[in-house]
Formats: C-alpha cells, sequence, structure tokens
C-alpha cells in the first residue's frame, strides 16, 4: 500500500498522508448518523461502537476500509496513526487472537493499543451533509480595535484555502472572541472546523463559552476521558492527542497555544495535526508566546501574522517582581516557602484576590500545601492543591473560579489557557528548570485579566536569575511598550 512519510517539521512544510477512497460509491444502505460520526476517523475496530454483522456489512461494501495499522520497513516500522518511526516506540507481544506474537506501538498506547495484526477503520461511504447556518454566532460582545483587526485577519484567513496565520497576541488579550467570526465563516459555508489545544482543562473551559456563542451549532468537546466521543460535531474542540483519531477531516483548523507542551515537544502531535485536516484547509495558530521556529518564518516572510500587543480591557501587563532568596532551596527541600514569601503575603496591596502559587513539581505542589495548610488555618484561609496526576483537579479549578477556597497550589497545569477574574500570582522556584521563558510569561499572564482588577501582583522567587526570568521580564516589558506606542 502506497504511504507517505510525513515530516516532523510538518508545520514548516505540511505535507499529507495518503487515505484510501473507494474507486465508486457505495449504494449500500447504511445508517445516515454514522457518515458525521465516523467520517474523517482513523479508527481501532474497539472504538468503533457497531455489531459485528453490521460492521462485516460496511467493510464488504466499502463504507469503512482498512488500513494497515503498523507499516514494516527495511529500516524498522512506522505507525500509521501516529506517526512515529523510532524504533524505542516499537515492541513485540504475544497476540491471544492469532497466537503469535506482533510488533505494537508504544507511542500512543495511551489512546487505545495499535497491534501489527489489527487494522485502523477509515470511513469511505458518503460524507455528512453539515448545516449551512445564516448566522452561526450569537455572541454580542464588542471587539477592541485590535482584536476586530486581528478577527478581519482570521476571518481572510480561514476562508483562503492553504492559508496559515500566526496571531501573536499577549495574555489576556482575547484570542477566544477573535476567533469567533472565522469559525463562523466556515459553518455558514457548511464546513466543519476544528480547534486544538494541548490542555485537557482548556477544552473543558472552551466548550461552554462556544456552546453560548453558536447555541445551534453541533458541538463536541473530545479529551481523555470525555463522554462525547460518539457524539459528532461540526465544531470540535479537542486536545491535540485526541487529533491521532482524525484524517481529512476538517476544513478549517486553529491550533490554540501551539508553543505550549506537549504540542511543541510531540512530532507525533505536529503529524496528527496536518493529517486531521484536508489538504485546502486553512490553518491558525494562536499563541502570546511564540517559539523560535515560528518567529523564523516570521522574520522570513513564509509566515503571515498579526499582532494584538495589548489586553481586551487595554491595561499593561503585570511586570514580575523578582524576589532573590538565598536559602530557598534548603527551605523548598523542607516543603516551607522562604521567609520572604510570608513577608510579601503580610504586605499585600490587594489581600482580597486569591493566590495562585506555581511551583516546579507535584510532590512539592502536595506537600506544601499541606505546611500552608497550618500556617493559613488561624486566618480562615482555605487552601488546596491541584496537578496534572489530580482526578479531582477539574472540580478544583472550579471551585477555585467559584472562590469556594482562597489559595491554590499548582504545577505548570495552569500555566496558561484558565481564567480567574482576580488574583494574585507567585512562583516558588522560578529558576527552576520547568519554568522556561514561555512557562513564565504565560504564569504572569494569569494576573490582571478582569477589567475590574487589571493590577494583579506577580513575584517570582528565586535563588539566581536564569536566562529565562531574564527574557520573560524583558519580553513582558517589549509588548508593553509596543502596546503604548499604539
Amino acid at each position: 500500500m502506497k504511504s507517505f512519510i510525513h515530516s516532523a517539521r510538518s508545520l514548516i512544510t505540511p505535507t499529507y498522508e495518503w487515505i484510501p477512497t473507494p474507486s465508486q460509491p457505495s449504494s449500500a444502505p447504511f445508517n445516515d448518523d454514522h457518515a458525521s460520526q465516523f467520517h474523517g476517523k482513523l479508527l481501532i475496530r474497539e472504538e468503533i461502537p457497531l455489531d459485528d454483522p453490521t460492521f462485516r456489512s460496511y467493510l464488504i461494501n466499502q463504507l469503512f476500509t482498512a488500513i494497515p495499522s503498523i507499516e514494516k520497513h527495511l529500516w524498522g516500522h512506522r505507525c500509521r496513526r501516529c506517526g512515529t518511526r523510532a524504533k524505542r516506540h516499537f515492541a513485540p507481544i504475544p497476540c491471544a487472537r492469532c497466537d503469535e506474537t506482533h510488533v505494537y506501538c508504544r507511542n500512543c498506547i495511551e489512546m487505545g493499543r495499535v497491534l501489527a495484526c489489527e487494522p485502523l477503520y477509515y470511513w469511505t461511504g458518503p460524507s455528512p451533509n453539515w448545516s449551512q447556518q445564516d448566522h452561526a454566532c450569537h455572541w454580542d460582545g464588542n471587539l477592541t480595535t485590535y482584536q476586530q483587526h486581528a478577527s478581519d485577519q482570521i476571518v481572510k484567513s480561514m476562508t483562503t484555502p492553504k492559508a496559515e496565520l500566526l496571531c501573536w497576541a499577549v495574555c489576556g488579550a482575547g484570542k477566544t472572541e477573535m476567533v469567533f467570526a472565522g469559525i463562523a465563516a466556515l459553518l455558514e459555508q457548511g464546513k466543519r472546523v476544528c480547534l486544538a489545544t494541548p490542555r485537557a482543562d482548556v477544552v473543558r473551559e472552551l466548550v461552554p463559552r462556544f456552546r453560548t456563542a453558536f447555541p445551534h451549532t453541533s458541538i463536541q468537546g473530545l479529551y481523555g476521558g470525555s463522554e462525547q466521543k460518539d457524539t459528532p460535531g461540526q465544531f470540535v474542540i479537542a486536545t491535540t492527542h485526541q487529533l491521532l483519531r482524525f484524517a481529512h477531516a476538517f476544513d478549517g483548523m486553529i491550533i490554540d497555544e501551539i508553543d505550549a507542551f506537549p504540542f511543541h515537544h510531540d512530532p507525533s502531535l505536529l503529524f496528527a495535526a496536518n493529517r486531521a485536516v484536508k489538504p485546502t484547509a486553512a490553518r491558525i495558530y494562536l499563541t502570546a508566546t511564540p517559539r523560535k521556529q515560528h518567529r523564523k518564518r516570521v522574520r522570513a516572510g513564509k509566515l503571515a501574522t498579526v499582532f494584538v500587543p495589548v489586553r481586551f480591557h487595554g491595561h499593561p501587563l503585570p511586570v514580575p517582581i523578582l524576589q532573590l532568596c538565598w536559602q530557598l532551596k534548603k527551605d523548598l527541600a523542607k516543603h516551607q516557602p522562604p521567609k520572604a514569601f510570608f513577608t510579601w503575603y503580610k504586605q499585600r496591596s490587594h489581600p482580597d484576590r486569591q493566590l495562585l502559587i506555581f511551583v516546579p513539581t507535584i510532590e512539592l505542589a502536595e506537600k506544601l500545601t499541606r505546611t500552608l495548610q497550618k500556617y493559613f488555618a488561624s486566618s480562615g484561609q482555605t487552601i488546596k492543591s491541584v496537578h496534572a496526576a489530580d482526578h479531582d483537579r477539574a472540580e478544583k479549578v472550579q471551585q477555585f473560579r467559584n472562590k469556594a477556597y482562597n489559595v491554590l497550589v499548582t504545577t505548570t497545569i495552569l500555566e496558561r489557557g484558565v481564567t480567574f477574574p482576580s488574583v494574585d500570582v507567585v512562583i516558588l522556584d522560578a529558576g527552576h528548570h520547568v519554568f522556561d521563558e514561555a512557562a513564565l510569561v504565560q504564569i504572569a499572564g494569569r494576573a490582571g485579566r478582569s477589567p475590574k482588577d487589571p493590577t494583579g501582583e506577580v513575584v517570582f522567587f528565586h535563588d539566581g536569575k536564569t536566562e529565562a526570568i531574564v527574557k520573560a521580564v524583558k519580553s513582558i516589558e517589549a509588548m508593553n511598550k509596543r502596546g503604548r506606542r499604539l
């Protein structure tokens, strides 16, 4: 079977993996809902909720086409779902069904095991007829001058085949509202759109906002553990990992926080994002902190860019205060904040604000929280911790947003994509390697997001300035300077 190897550098030179189509359109009977449910998806058998007789009928009539899940080459193997060719990602495993040993892919195992003897299935039946809406977006808010300019450029790009646009907007610029019109432009043409983001927490936050703005559009939210995986949507909001299940499904793709982990670090997610769209699809990239390769393309004139250097409320970004603490590592080893933290906390200019405390590890988040619970007990302050391994993290974040407690200790899981109306932000051990320049800028951007409280405090506690700290502060100051010139 013919195949094209998809480059990990796909955002620089996008390519498209070959997917089969039937030689003649099938006239076999089928459930109309299945066209919208399965169209554009690349699935293992256990992900297809059809009984065996129906599924076999669909295969015979070419409504589904089987594709080898793992290809064998002279140089090794390639997974057709995630695109990996790395030898370390493949391992043999005994197969109970075949009573033989087969290779499976470790790289995308969390999406369900891809085994060499079990094919992937792609819908090659009729395409669904998505609705054409006269007025898809019902958001009645107003955009600022800079937001409107960005929105106009997004609409132009979304409706231009193969267009690419980087929307470089500062934290709190209102990127979500800026993409409304571009999404609506495609939905009103009866096309399908995807907004992908690296974090499940962001998907959970965006879905209700878009359902309010697009009340007559079928919207599907996809992330690990979501309950909507079998409900088709003309507009899909998904984590970038969920794109591994799609192939040539979307007419337009918006990738939010394109610089963020894990999307920035995982070539298979670049592969998935490019395979998920049709060859003529437009792509919009959203970020407040573009990486080196994107800035290089911008400077070379190879990537169109629209820049939004001011927040929607017009106030500047809070510039971090740098607090040197010589004993920081020793204090944190005992799961205690430095004395400078308590000094700052007692002198806060707005003690009624909630407090976000960022730390570099899960262990420190949990143990530091227990220490602070004792400290805050006498003052009646309540404190919780949240991190990626916390099964209750969605509920805790919502409770914090509802002001059920005052202090939230977190890892970088909340560095971006979440909004709290009135918070101060602290990083303990800002010089730790997990806090790179982009992470520090994004974390600082959690403060001052509300027009009612646009001046939240941001404090970086460190035991020596790192290059990332210096660059992050300079970047924030540069954004503010550019915003003042407009």
